[in-house]
């Protein structure tokens, strides 16, 4: 089955999930976790590079890494098969 959106509808924008690493500004020998997820543009991210500068520009952890992973919102449905089968009890 192949389904047709309309063309106002971009193609680009996905729920984009960013994970960042940064240091503590006590102890900078840990590593700590934050998860950031919105709708951005792939593949120039904008919403995400404003809110890393904002990060930088008034926040005390310095970053250490981030990693993106983005997943298109258009399209149409995917289904995947269960590899396997758990029971409790």
């Amino acid at each position: 089955m192949n389904m047709q959106f309309p063309d106002w509808q971009p193609q680009d924008i996905q729920l984009t999930t960013a994970e960042i690493l940064y240091r503590l500004p006590d102890y900078p020998d840990l590593l700590q976790s934050f998860v950031w997820q919105k709708l951005d543009t792939a593949p120039k991210y904008p919403q995400l590079f404003e809110f890393l500068d904002f990060w930088d520009k008034n926040l005390d952890g310095s970053i250490f890494s981030v990693r993106v992973a983005g997943r298109d919102i258009v399209g149409g449905p995917s289904i995947r098969h269960a590899k396997g089968q758990f029971l409790l009890h």
